[in-house]
């Protein structure tokens, strides 16, 4: 279905009763003092909005228990096969695919293992698709063509928290039995009702009135770098602070394969070539093999029976 037959299905809500649910919402409330900002010097402008920005870890570290139970949650559905999938429109549509699209490279995941979807489609990441994000139903659709399961955990995100398309997304995934989590950035919001794991990071009103690309964007980002970071430390993705899982697909990953490695190990530059040389750049392994005292074969097998955690695999090694 192309975006435009999607438009022409969509239902839009009453423009009175939408403006006055947005009457209601902190993310769009009107601040008079910024009335006249753009009569402000650029110097005063940019301390302001700086000043601004410096709200959003305060308003996430009020939240941090709840992200925490959310990442848990995450962590143990994908360590039995589950996928971990981000749904959203505009903005925050576009932070979740950005999220999901920097796990690749960073922990070696598979593609399909953290998902990005945006009301409208892959079209909509550039350009606007008007009316995708007022259809439930099309989050839904969206869901059921990636064969989502009981096993995956599905984040809406919304700065609002009432898009019908993030809250569509999480209805749809709690009906299936999948976890749920919602996103966003105003108190008692129907997403985060709508979610088992509820997150509001309330960052009061923007710069510039309902711009929720700004302060609510940002918090929404920080937020997702921390479910996706942390959930992947749970599945023994790094060693330490090191991300041992990194796929080096271009020269600069290669170089910081090596560097993984000598952090690691303490090894020199000719073991480290050796060691990877045997495990076709894979770092981990590498790692085990000069750790561990092991060959490929065995760092391969132990890494295998440990899920991939390094720290269990080198203790395993130690046995040996």
């Amino acid at each position: 279905m192309t975006p435009t037959e999607r438009t022409e299905r969509t239902h839009p809500t009453d423009p009175t009763d939408l403006r006055a649910q947005l009457d209601t919402l902190t993310t769009e409330a009107f601040r008079p003092e910024l009335a006249e900002i753009d009569r402000r010097s650029t110097l005063d402008i940019a301390r302001t909005m700086n000043a601004e920005d410096a709200v959003v870890p305060a308003a996430i570290a009020a939240r941090l228990p709840e992200i925490a139970a959310a990442i848990d949650a995450t962590a143990a559905r994908m360590a039995r096969g589950g996928r971990l999938v981000y749904a959203g429109a505009g903005t925050a549509g576009r932070l979740g695919v950005l999220d999901a699209s920097e796990c690749p490279p960073t922990f070696n995941t598979d593609p399909s293992q953290v998902l990005g979807l945006i009301a409208g489609g892959p079209p909509a990441l550039v350009t606007a698709v008007e009316g995708a994000e007022d259809s439930a139903e099309f989050a839904a659709e969206d869901l059921t063509a990636i064969g989502l399961t009981a096993l995956d955990t599905v984040v809406g995100i919304s700065a609002s928290g009432r898009t019908p398309y993030a809250i569509g997304a999480v209805e749809h995934a709690r009906a299936l039995g999948a976890l749920t989590i919602g996103l966003s950035c105003n108190a008692g919001s129907e997403l985060a009702a709508a979610a088992e794991h509820g997150i509001e990071i309330v960052v009061g009103p923007e710069l510039l009135t309902g711009s929720t690309r700004l302060k609510a964007g940002t918090a929404q980002k920080l937020v997702l770098n921390m479910l996706s970071t942390l959930t992947m430390i749970r599945l023994g993705k790094t060693y330490g602070n090191l991300m041992v899982d990194v796929r080096a697909s271009n020269d600069k990953l290669r170089a910081r394969s090596r560097r993984i490695v000598a952090l690691a190990t303490g090894a020199d530059d000719k073991e480290i070539e050796a060691a990877l040389a045997e495990t076709d750049g894979e770092v981990k392994n590498a790692i085990l093999i000069l750790l561990g005292g092991v060959d490929a074969p065995t760092a391969a097998r132990l890494l295998d029976a440990c899920d991939g955690h390094l720290r269990a695999a080198l203790e395993a090694a130690a046995k040996l």
